[in-house]
Formats: structure tokens, C-alpha cells, sequence
């Protein structure tokens, strides 16, 4: 779990470890709709997009629809804040956008697409197999990398579901640290510490116990060995989807 351990300055804004914007309530499964322009399979193609003015996520392609969330154009450590593109539709003459954002739970609503930036395409996915304790990243069919991996204690799991990778944090100046050698937010929360600044984000970091790896040894974020998850930024973008299995 990324944490209110340590601070750091990037690019003039305040780096928090492990703090997050939990955000608004999880999308009801009946708002899930059918007659949209889909746009990403988050498997073999993904869109990706900033948030570049503040937005309220809402259940419905329409002005009126109930409000799920409010959208800012950072995160809570200054990233540009990422949304993936789902689909769209346009709705009298206005075009929105089916996105996923971060949050528990599986995050899905809609905003206007004027809030969002041009999309930037993804080919990759990382699918976390919490059974095997594996991490892997594909191309199509091709694998790039597998690492073992710690991830969330029985009583802090690692959350599953459709996520993505929000921000890229690091690397850092000194890998001994509790996040090792850098740092990825997901879009994921948990919700056995929502007590933690921020909601509780959960992160893809490196460590400084990688004799605890593999295990369940975390409060939900996933661990790799300074060298993995050194070698996984090197091919790692941000709005890459990930599957929690």
C-alpha cells in the first residue's frame, strides 16, 4: 500500500507515498451501457487519456445524469490524472466519453470527451495472478516480462478486478527505501485501509525485503524486486490496463 511515509519534490509538487483521491461512489452494474462506440477491449486495444479540466463523472451520457465522482487534473502527488477510454457516444450534438477512473471497486461513468486530452494507444496488459504470485506483462499474445511478486496480506488484499496503471513515481535516489527503486500508482484502492491519507491507493513498487518475495506480505500493493520492477519501467507506460485475477 502506497503510504504518508516519505516526501520529495517532482516538478515543484509535493510527492506523498501511498495517498491517493478515493472518489465518489462505485458505478451500479445496471449503469454498464450497450449502445456505445466501444473504444478499448483493455486486452489487445487501449485508449488512454488525461483529465485536462476538473469534470464530474457521471452515470449517464446527459448533464442531468447523477454525479459518481469529481474529477481533477492531478493526483494527489501531482501527477496528471489518467483515465482509460472505454467508448462514446454522442447525445445532441455533445460528445461524451465512457471512461474508467480510479477508485474502489470497478469505476466506470461518463464525462464530456472536451474534458479529456488526445488519447495515447496501448498494445499491452498486465495481468497479477494472486494465486501464483505472478506479475505479467503481454503484448498481444507475447510476453515482456514475469516477475514474482508480494502482494496484499490475508487481511489487506490485493483488490481484483479491471485497473490500470494511473501514475509513474521515481525512480528514486536511494532504493533501500520501502518503495525500492520506483514506483507505479494504480488505479486501484483498497478498502481495508481507507483510513490512510488519501483512500488507500494501491501501488506496484520495488522494496527493500526482497527476501519477502513471493508472499502475502503487503497491505495491498504489489512488490517486486528492485531489479524487476526497474527492468518492468523500462517498458511500463502509464494508462497500461491491468487485470487483478
Amino acid at each position: 500500500m502506497l503510504r504518508l511515509v516519505s516526501r520529495r519534490s517532482i516538478g515543484g509538487a509535493a510527492l506523498i507515498l501511498g495517498a491517493g483521491a478515493a472518489i465518489g461512489a462505485a458505478v451500479p452494474a445496471s449503469a454498464a451501457p450497450n449502445d456505445y462506440l466501444r473504444l478499448s477491449d483493455e486486452r489487445t486495444l487501449t485508449r488512454s487519456a488525461s483529465v485536462v479540466r476538473a469534470v464530474w463523472v457521471r452515470e449517464s451520457s446527459s448533464a442531468q445524469g447523477r454525479k459518481l465522482a469529481r474529477l481533477r487534473t492531478v493526483t494527489y502527488h501531482g501527477s496528471p490524472e489518467v483515465v482509460l477510454m472505454l467508448g462514446r457516444r454522442i447525445v445532441g450534438g455533445r460528445t461524451w466519453a465512457y471512461v474508467r477512473y480510479a477508485g474502489q471497486g470497478s469505476r466506470r461513468g461518463w464525462v464530456p470527451i472536451s474534458a479529456l486530452s488526445s488519447t495515447t494507444v496501448h498494445a499491452e496488459r498486465l495481468v497479477l495472478d494472486r494465486a501464483r504470485l505472478r506479475l505479467r506483462l503481454f503484448r498481444g499474445r507475447r510476453l515482456l516480462f514475469s516477475a514474482r511478486v508480494g502482494i496484499g496480506a490475508s487481511g489487506s488484499p490485493t483488490p481484483t478486478g479491471r485497473f490500470y496503471v494511473r501514475e509513474r513515481l521515481g525512480p528514486f535516489r536511494h532504493s533501500n527505501s520501502v518503495y525500492g527503486a520506483l514506483a507505479f500508482g494504480l488505479s486501484a484502492f483498497s478498502s481495508h485501509r481507507t483510513d490512510w491519507p488519501g483512500g488507500g491507493q494501491v501501488g506496484l513498487h520495488g522494496t527493500n525485503q526482497p527476501a519477502l518475495i513471493p508472499g502475502r506480505i503487503s497491505n495491498g500493493c504489489v512488490r517486486l524486486a528492485n531489479r524487476k520492477v526497474l527492468r518492468l519501467g523500462r517498458l511500463l507506460r502509464v494508462g497500461t490496463p491491468l487485470l487483478v485475477k
